[in-house]
C-alpha cells in the first residue's frame, strides 16, 4: 500500500513540475520581442540569389622561422591561395581508390 502511495505522490510531483515549467515557457515567451511581419523579413537582392564560386586552392607555405618563434601577425590572413590551374583533376579509371581498396592500382 506504502509503495501505490510513493507512486502516486511521485507522479504528482513530475505532473506539478511540468505543468509549472510549461507556464513559466509561456510567460517568458510573452516577454519576448514580437516576431517580424512577412514584410519585415529579408528578401533576395534585385539581382537574384548570389551563386557559389568554386575554385581550387593551394597551401600557402608558412616561412621558415631564423631564430624566433613566427608570431601571428607575421602570417598571411588565410591559409591557402587560388591555384593557378583551375582544372579539376578527374578520377581516372583503373586507378586505385585508396589503400588497400583491392584494385590493380594506379595503371
Amino acid at each position: 500500500m506504502l509503495n501505490v502511495i510513493a507512486a502516486f505522490v511521485g507522479g504528482a510531483v513530475i505532473a506539478g513540475a511540468l505543468i509549472w515549467a510549461v507556464q513559466l515557457g509561456m510567460r517568458v515567451m510573452d516577454r519576448e520581442a514580437v516576431r517580424p511581419r512577412p514584410e519585415e523579413q529579408p528578401s533576395l537582392p534585385s539581382t537574384g540569389a548570389i551563386h557559389e564560386i568554386r575554385e581550387m586552392r593551394e597551401p600557402d607555405e608558412v616561412p621558415l622561422a631564423e631564430q624566433e618563434r613566427l608570431m601571428p601577425y607575421q602570417l598571411h590572413h588565410s591559409g591557402s591561395r587560388r591555384g593557378k590551374d583551375q582544372h579539376r583533376k578527374r578520377w581516372l579509371p583503373g586507378s586505385s581508390g585508396s589503400f588497400g581498396s583491392g584494385g590493380l592500382g594506379h595503371v
